[in-house]
C-alpha cells in the first residue's frame, strides 16, 4: 500500500520541481496555462444538447464540447454530491478518505428507518486539512486560486475553501445547497422562500440587489475575478449551485419552457414511470422515475447555467485568454429523476442521483485544451473524477507528482490522443441509504464490464456497458467467471482503501 501524503510531507517538494519548458496549450510568453473548472450540482448526463437533449438548450455548453473533447463515459465518484467533490479536491477515492455520503447524510436527517436492514456507518463530516487539495498543489506552483459557489465539504468554517488553498471564497461553505426552505416528504414539496435570489443568507456571499438571481452573480464574481489576475497563472474553481433543488428558474425562462413544452405535446404526457424493478425492490418512499424531459423550471435553471457558462467563455476570448486557458466541465453526481420533485430524466441511462446505476454516476464532462485538442473529439474511455488531480498537474507541468492522488490516473496521453490508454478498474463505494431510493452497495467498471454488488443482500449484477449501458441484461449468472473476477477484484479493492461497511441489525 502507498504510503499516505499529507500536508507537511507536501511542503517539502522543491521548486526544482516545476518544469522549464514551455506548456503546451500555452501562447505568448505564458509557461503555465490557467484553469477554469465549473462543476455543477446535480446535472445528468443526458441534460445537455451535446449529449442528447431534446428539450433543455444549452448552445454555450455544446459550443464548448465542438471546442474540445466530450466524454461519454465519465464518472462522478459516488452518486451524491459531498464525497465526489472531496475526491476532486484530493485525488481519492471517497472510501479512502471515510467521506461517503452528502454532508451530514440521510440518517442524520432521518433517523434510522424500520425497513433498513443495515446500520449505515459513521463517515466523516469534512475534508480533513491534512488533505493537499488540487487548489494547495498549485498554489506550490505560483498559481492564484479562487472558489465560487457550493462547497459542501465542512461543517465549520476551518474546513471552508479559504482553509484549504483558495486565495480567494466566493460563496463556498457549509450548505449544500442555496436555500432556507423546507422540503415536505409527504406532499412532495418545497415550502418557503428560495435562496436563488438575494438576499442568500450565505456567510461568504454578500447579498445582492433584491431579486438578483444566484447562477447570474456566481458567475459575475468569476469574471471579475478573471479581469482582475488576468496577468498571472490562475485556478478558477467555479462551482454553481444550480441545478440542485429547490427548482426556481427565471419567469420569463420558465414561461419560454412552458411554451416549448406545450408546442412539442409534452404537457399532454405522464412524465414519470411507477412500476420499474427497481423501484419496486427499494420498497421505500415516494419513489418513481421520470421519463420525459419536460419540466419547465428546471429547462429554465439550465438555461441560465448555459448563459453564465457562456458569459464566462466570452470574457476568456475577450481578454484574449481563450488559448491560454484550460477549460474542464463536469457534474458532481446524476440527475435528479426519482424524488424529490424528479425534474430530470436521465434515460437511456437507469435511475439517478443516489443510485449505483449509471443514472446515478455517469456524468456529462467536457475539456477543452487550446492547442493540444483537436475539438469536436468524443472520448468513450471510462474515466473519474479522482482523475482531474493528476491530469491538471501534468497540465500545468509538474514533473515530481506528489502520492495525494493516490486514486487518480492523468488522462493527459488520453488528451494528446494516445489510443493504448486504458484508465483501469474504476470503484465506488456507497454504504449508505440515499434519499432517492438507492441502498447501499459497491461498484466496479473494468473496460465494457460493470459488476454491482448490494449489501443487503449480496446479490450483484453485471453488465456489459458496451452493448447494454441501460442495465438491463444482468449477465451474473450467465457468465459467473466474470462476474466471480470482478467482484473479487471490489472486494481486493476495498480493503485495500479501508472501507468503512454497514452492519447487520
Amino acid at each position: 500500500m502507498v504510503t499516505q501524503f499529507n500536508r507537511r510531507s507536501f511542503l517539502k517538494l522543491t521548486s526544482g520541481a516545476v518544469a522549464a519548458a514551455m506548456i503546451p496549450g500555452c501562447s505568448g510568453n505564458r509557461q503555465k496555462p490557467n484553469f477554469v473548472f465549473i462543476l455543477v450540482d446535480d446535472l445528468g448526463w443526458k441534460d445537455l444538447g451535446c449529449y442528447g437533449s431534446e428539450f433543455y438548450e444549452t448552445p454555450n455548453i455544446d459550443r464548448l464540447a465542438a471546442q474540445g473533447m466530450r466524454f461519454t463515459d465519465a464518472y462522478a465518484a459516488c452518486p451524491v454530491c459531498s464525497p465526489t467533490r472531496a475526491s476532486i479536491m484530493s485525488g481519492k477515492y471517497p472510501a479512502r478518505i471515510h467521506l461517503t455520503d452528502w454532508i451530514k447524510g440521510r440518517q442524520f436527517q432521518v433517523g434510522d428507518e424500520a425497513i433498513n436492514k443495515l446500520i449505515p456507518p459513521e463517515f466523516e463530516h469534512q475534508m480533513a486539512l491534512e488533505e493537499v487539495t488540487i487548489a494547495e498543489s498549485l498554489k506550490k506552483e505560483k498559481y492564484s486560486t479562487c472558489f465560487i459557489g457550493k462547497w459542501h465539504l465542512g461543517e465549520a468554517d476551518k474546513f471552508w475553501p479559504e482553509h484549504q488553498g483558495f486565495d480567494i471564497n466566493i460563496g463556498g461553505w457549509k450548505k449544500g445547497a442555496p436555500y432556507y426552505r423546507h422540503y415536505d416528504y409527504e406532499t412532495d414539496e418545497w415550502t418557503g422562500d428560495s435562496g436563488y435570489v438575494s438576499p442568500y443568507k450565505n456567510p461568504r456571499l454578500e447579498d445582492g440587489p433584491e431579486g438578483e438571481y444566484l447562477t447570474d452573480r456566481l458567475a459575475d464574481e468569476a469574471i471579475k475575478y478573471i479581469k482582475d489576475k488576468q496577468q498571472n497563472p490562475f485556478l478558477l474553481y467555479l462551482a454553481f449551485y444550480t441545478v440542485h433543488n429547490p427548482m426556481h428558474g427565471k419567469p420569463e425562462y420558465v414561461a419560454k419552457f412552458k411554451k416549448k413544452a406545450k408546442m412539442m405535446g409534452l404537457d399532454k404526457i405522464d412524465p414519470f414511470n411507477y412500476e420499474r424493478a427497481w423501484i419496486e425492490k427499494s420498497g421505500r418512499g415516494r419513489y418513481r422515475e421520470r421519463y420525459v424531459q419536460s419540466h419547465a423550471e428546471y429547462a429554465a435553471m439550465v438555461y441560465s447555467l448555459d448563459e453564465n457558462v457562456g458569459r464566462v467563455m466570452d470574457t476568456l476570448s475577450e481578454l484574449d485568454l481563450e488559448e491560454d486557458t484550460i477549460v474542464i466541465f463536469m457534474s458532481d453526481n446524476g440527475g435528479l429523476s426519482t424524488s424529490e420533485g424528479t425534474p430530470t430524466s436521465n434515460l437511456p441511462l437507469r435511475a439517478g442521483k443516489g443510485w449505483l446505476y449509471d443514472g446515478g454516476i455517469r456524468e456529462p464532462m467536457i475539456i477543452k485544451w487550446p492547442g493540444v485538442i483537436q475539438g469536436g473529439q468524443t472520448c468513450s474511455e471510462p474515466v473519474i473524477s479522482t482523475d482531474f488531480y493528476p491530469t491538471m498537474l501534468e497540465m500545468a507541468g509538474m514533473r515530481q507528482m506528489p502520492e495525494q492522488h493516490m486514486d487518480g490516473k492523468s488522462m493527459v496521453a488520453l488528451l494528446k490522443g494516445d489510443r493504448t490508454f486504458k484508465r483501469g478498474p474504476i470503484f465506488w463505494h456507497y454504504p449508505h441509504y440515499s434519499n432517492q431510493g438507492g441502498k447501499p452497495g459497491a461498484a466496479v467498471r473494468v473496460g465494457d464490464y460493470k459488476l454491482i454488488e448490494w449489501y443487503e443482500t449480496n446479490e450483484i449484477e453485471l453488465y456489459n456497458m458496451r452493448t447494454d449501458y441501460f442495465e438491463r441484461n444482468n449477465l451474473a449468472h450467465k457468465i459467473p467467471d466474470k462476474a466471480n473476477e470482478l467482484r473479487e477484484l471490489l472486494h481486493k479493492w476495498r480493503d485495500r482503501v479501508g472501507a468503512d461497511m454497514p452492519t447487520p441489525k
